[in-house]
C-alpha cells in the first residue's frame, strides 16, 4: 500500500489538500484529529498523561488540553516526554488504520501531520511526502478567520514552526495552495506519477 505524507506549516491549505485527496476516494488520517479522538476514547494514554503531568489535566474525566499545553509550552523537557507517550500511541493507532483501509482494498493513502518532518519517528510510514505552501500574509490572514487570533499571535505561532525552506529541503512534491494557482491539478499531477512509477 502506498502512502504520502502531508505536511506544512499553518495556514499552509493543508486541510484543503487533504479535502482534495479524499474526494478522489483516497483515504486520510488527520493525525490532529486523531489524538483528539483517542484523548477521548483511550483511558490508558490519558493516565500516563496525568502521571507525568499532573492530576488537574484532566476535570470530570476530560482532558483540560489547554490545562497541559500550559504546562508543556515552556518546558521542552517536559514536552518531548509527552511526546514519547503521545507519539507511539499515533503510530499504533495510525497502522490499525491502515489495516483496515488495505483490507477494504485501498492502494493508496495519505497521513496529515503538521509535525511530520520534525518528528523523525513519522518518517516511517510514508513512501514520498508532499509539502504544501503559500505566503506568509496568506497564511496569516487564513489563521486569523479560523481561529480568530490577532496577526501577532499568528506570526509567533508560524516561528515556532519549522519554516518552508526546511520543510522544502525533505520534500518529494510541493503544492502551492497560495489562492492563484488550482490546487486539483497539482494533486491529480502527484497521484498520477506514483501510479505510473508502480
Amino acid at each position: 500500500m502506498f502512502c504520502f505524507a502531508c505536511t506544512g506549516g499553518i495556514g499552509s491549505g493543508k486541510s484543503y489538500v487533504i479535502k482534495i485527496f479524499s474526494a478522489l476516494g483516497i483515504p486520510a488520517y488527520v493525525a490532529d484529529d486523531r489524538v483528539k479522538e483517542l484523548y477521548e476514547i483511550d483511558s490508558v494514554l490519558v493516565d500516563k498523561l496525568m502521571a507525568l503531568l499532573g492530576n488537574d489535566i484532566v476535570v470530570n474525566g476530560v482532558l483540560q488540553k489547554q490545562v497541559m499545553a500550559k504546562k508543556i509550552f515552556s518546558d521542552k523537557m517536559l514536552l518531548a516526554k509527552v511526546n514519547d507517550i503521545v507519539h507511539p500511541r499515533v503510530l499504533e493507532d495510525f497502522y490499525q488504520w491502515r489495516e483496515t483501509r488495505q483490507n477494504e482494498g485501498k492502494d493508496m493513502i495519505i497521513y496529515e501531520s503538521a509535525i511530520f518532518l520534525e518528528t523523525p519517528r513519522f518518517w516511517e510510514v510514508a513512501d514520498k511526502v508532499i509539502v504544501v505552501v503559500a505566503p506568509e500574509d496568506v497564511r496569516i490572514k487564513r489563521v486569523m478567520k479560523r481561529d480568530g487570533v490577532d496577526a501577532e499571535q499568528v506570526k509567533q505561532r508560524i516561528k515556532n514552526q519549522w519554516n518552508d525552506t526546511m520543510r522544502l529541503s525533505m520534500a518529494d512534491y510541493t503544492i502551492h495552495a497560495d489562492g492563484k494557482r488550482a490546487v486539483l491539478p497539482q494533486v491529480l499531477r502527484i497521484i498520477e506519477s506514483v501510479k505510473v512509477k508502480n
